[in-house]
């Protein structure tokens, strides 16, 4: 964060020097104007120990040797970046770094998908239906489920397992309907839609195994355990809240699953010191009406009264670019207000590459109704007032920069927007958004993006510090 004052004295400094810039600048008033760039981007500010300033160096130069060899990860598509990602030095120091906490990851892509084919799918009276759009639905049931709209024919994945040849392609082909991972990204997703067409897909198939009780409290607690691998302290999980059922038809309902995610996470911290804990924020999806939206807002106020150390806020999610602006709902998100309570917004907005639309006002209309933090931001750079009013308002943007590739945004990551954001040290912390659909466990990869490639030779080790100290702020 950049104070008045620090402000005021760089504008007078560049007054001087243009006023005796006839002829050949003087040196010394480059490098002063180079450090004052290098003070104001992202860590700029954060003082290194003699140690850390040794590894910053060598962490520099691992950086120039990265960023001159013939391929360069975040250049290209991730799903073809990644294996050169794994070789990388960098991404092997990243996962050993301490990076705070995951702020923005859905519920329904917490847990690799090799963890809900070879565990979840693996399961006693688990049974699968292949429909008519060429993906698939799940079911646990003690006996042979009917048929409904969407699934004529289920078949047990027991018996299929029993008369497959290879067990392995089996296998492998389930998990292709719970990630958007492919070798040929290019061919498979050539356009937004289709790719948000799979996204969607993979969610529905995935929520087959996740309301099965058994499944999601022990999903749950992978989830918390991958993060934890990757050296991650804090979760926060955006969740819609759904009934789940057990083989025996018992229904619970949705205080059931917030009771179960607290327990959940009471035993894994108990037995992991160094986890600090982890939160739902309630979400709905922005297809819904307005008197459906308002209900979910009075419903979260009460569940965020009941369980405070369970609730953090309430977010709207779905693609924004088909989905209705925040602004179509500013009845029901003015309910807290109304009503004289509070409840913390944490607002998906700006992820779309659409400047002038409806959507694109999503990033001011987030900031009007209080957001606490901005999910992706992708569009704030283009909007001058939205970003100087989070900037002073403290207002972290959550930057997934592997999703917003993927979900084609952005191709090469060099060129997204928060490198203005970094440069400038705009509030910002790193997440991953769907990990599991995008092969990924935990932030390191999202980690290795933003510090190679959207930061670029800038960012230095106060980038990763000061990134990592902003997901607690």
């Amino acid at each position: 964060m950049i104070s008045l004052s620090q402000a005021v004295v760089t504008y007078v400094l560049l007054l001087w020097i243009v006023s005796l810039s006839d002829g050949m600048p003087d040196p010394a008033q480059r490098e002063m104007l180079m450090h004052q760039e290098a003070s104001r981007q992202t860590g700029g500010q954060v003082m290194l120990t003699a140690a850390e300033q040794r590894l910053d160096a060598y962490l520099h130069h691992l950086k120039k040797q990265e960023m001159s060899a013939a391929l360069f990860p975040p250049a290209l598509h991730f799903f073809k970046a990644k294996p050169l990602i794994q070789k990388s030095a960098i991404f092997r120091l990243l996962q050993k770094m301490p990076k705070g906490a995951a702020l923005h990851i859905h519920k329904s892509s917490l847990v690799s998908a090799d963890w809900l084919v070879k565990n979840a799918t693996y399961r006693p009276n688990c049974y699968i239906c292949f429909t008519w759009d060429h993906s698939v639905r799940f079911l646990f049931s003690e006996r042979q489920p009917f048929p409904r709209w969407d699934c004529f024919y289920w078949q047990l994945l027991r018996n299929l397992r029993a008369q497959a040849e290879d067990l392995t392609k089996f296998d492998n082909s389930l998990m292709q309907h719970l990630t958007l991972f492919t070798g040929d990204p290019d061919t498979a997703y050539p356009s937004q839609d289709i790719v948000w067409e799979k996204f969607e897909k993979v969610f529905i198939a995935a929520a087959g195994l996740l309301m099965h009780a058994p499944v999601l409290r022990d999903y749950f607690y992978k989830g918390l355990e991958e993060l934890h691998q990757d050296n991650i302290m804090y979760l926060e999980l955006r969740s819609g809240l759904s009934r789940t059922y057990e083989l025996d038809g018992t229904i619970h309902d949705k205080i059931w699953t917030l009771k179960m995610f607290q327990e959940v996470t009471k035993k894994f911290t108990a037995e992991h010191a160094d986890f600090l804990g982890a939160r739902i924020i309630i979400s709905v999806h922005r297809a819904l009406s307005v008197s459906e939206v308002k209900a979910a807002v009075k419903e979260a106020i009460q569940m965020q009264k009941d369980f405070p150390d369970v609730v953090a806020g309430f977010d709207m999610v779905g693609r924004e670019d088909s989905g209705r602006p925040l602004w179509y709902f500013r009845e029901a998100l003015s309910l807290p207000s109304d009503l004289g309570v509070t409840l913390p917004y944490f607002f998906h907005a700006g992820e779309t590459d659409d400047e002038g639309t409806d959507v694109d006002q999503n990033i001011l209309d987030a900031l009007l109704f209080n957001t606490t933090r901005i999910g992706h931001g992708y569009a704030l750079a283009h909007h001058p007032v939205a970003k100087e009013l989070s900037r002073k308002g403290n207002v972290a943007v959550e930057l997934c920069p592997i999703s917003n590739q993927v979900l084609k945004l952005v191709s090469d990551l060099r060129n997204h927007p928060a490198a203005i954001l970094m440069s400038e040290g705009h509030p910002m912390v790193i997440s991953s958004d769907d990990p599991s659909l995008f092969g990924t466990t935990g932030l390191s990869y999202d980690f290795y993006q933003a510090f190679v490639g959207i930061g670029g030779l800038k960012a230095n080790l106060g980038t990763l510090k000061e990134l990592a100290v902003n997901s607690f702020r």
